[in-house]
This record gives C-alpha cells, sequence and structure tokens, in this order.
C-alpha cells in the first residue's frame, strides 16, 4: 500500500471515517471454567449469598496459582441461557419500571444484551486444587466462565464515578444530593 494512501486513511480515521467496519465474524474461544452452584433459571437478582464454584479447567491448574491471595476477582462469562429473541432487544427500561424512558441495552446491566457476555465483581472464599468457590456470582449453573481475573482496587476502583439519577438505587445517598 503506498504511503499517500495510508496517510489518507489514516487522517480520514482521524474523524471518525475510513477504516474497517467493526468485523461481523463471531469470536470463538474455549471456556476457561464453569459455574456450579444451586441455581438453575435465570433470576434479575437475589445474588447476594448464592454461593458458587468455578471448576476451572485442568490444564489452567498452573494458570490460577496465586489468585485465591486476592480477596475478589472479575468473573467474565456467557449468558449461555438468553433467548435468541431476547437478544435483538435494544432499548430496555431500567429496572423494569415502565415510567421512566427508555434506555439503550448497553447502558444498562441487562442480561438480554447483543452479545450476552456477564461481569461481576465477587468475593473469593477460598480455592482448592482446580476449584475457586465465590458468592454472589450473578451466573446459572452451567455457566461457561470465559476469563477471570484479580481485582486491583487501582485499576478497577473509580472513585469519582459519576452515573445518572435513573440508574440509582432508591437508598443511595447520592440520590438525595
Amino acid at each position: 500500500m503506498s504511503i499517500f494512501r495510508r496517510l489518507f486513511e489514516r487522517i480520514l480515521r482521524l474523524f471518525g471515517r475510513g477504516g474497517r467496519p467493526v468485523p461481523r465474524e463471531p469470536v470463538q474461544m474455549p471456556p476457561i471454567a464453569v459455574v456450579r452452584n444451586t441455581v438453575f433459571d435465570p433470576k434479575p437478582d437475589g445474588w447476594e449469598n448464592v454461593r458458587s464454584d468455578l471448576i476451572f479447567r485442568d490444564d489452567l491448574l498452573d494458570a490460577i496459582e496465586g489468585l485465591d491471595e486476592f480477596s475478589h476477582v472479575i468473573v467474565v462469562f456467557a449468558c449461555h441461557r438468553v433467548p435468541d429473541a431476547a437478544e435483538t432487544r435494544k432499548l430496555l427500561a431500567p429496572g423494569g419500571n415502565l415510567h421512566q424512558p427508555g434506555h439503550g441495552v448497553l447502558a444498562t446491566r441487562s442480561q438480554l444484551r447483543p452479545n450476552a457476555i456477564g461481569v461481576a465483581v465477587v468475593p473469593i472464599v477460598r480455592r482448592r486444587h482446580n476449584i475457586i468457590r465465590v458468592t454472589g456470582l450473578d451466573a446459572i449453573d452451567g455457566t461457561p466462565v470465559l476469563d477471570v481475573k484479580p481485582y486491583l482496587p487501582r485499576f478497577d476502583s473509580v472513585p469519582d464515578a459519576t452515573i445518572p439519577d435513573w440508574a440509582r438505587m432508591p437508598d443511595d445517598p447520592a440520590a438525595t444530593e
């Protein structure tokens, strides 16, 4: 490709034009673990006290070494039981409140997403061999785990983050500011 063509494409990308569109090919990756717990059907809330075991593949035993030294992990998982029809919804009423205007599904924590991927920060209870037990993970039994990362407050916590009023819980002290 000529230097002029590359320069022209770079200039177009600076202004949000040109470049390649978002790829439409599926991304494939094998799960690294599976969730085992006593929840067999999706539910919107009530996950606080659910204990889940993340059972890692045996070939990843070395990869989880030291993970249990952290108090919390970030779990990335596939919401494998989201119906295909639900994946196409673009607007949702936050918290199911039909009196609120609809918001884009990507502006919510709904499981009904274009790509049904869940992310949760959960405390580690313990580790035994290739099993890490956590609490509060909002994933049903049999959920494929795609990745796990240690929670690092200096990177993962944003103390001055803001949220819109509609996203605040009714008992949130910041809601009255």
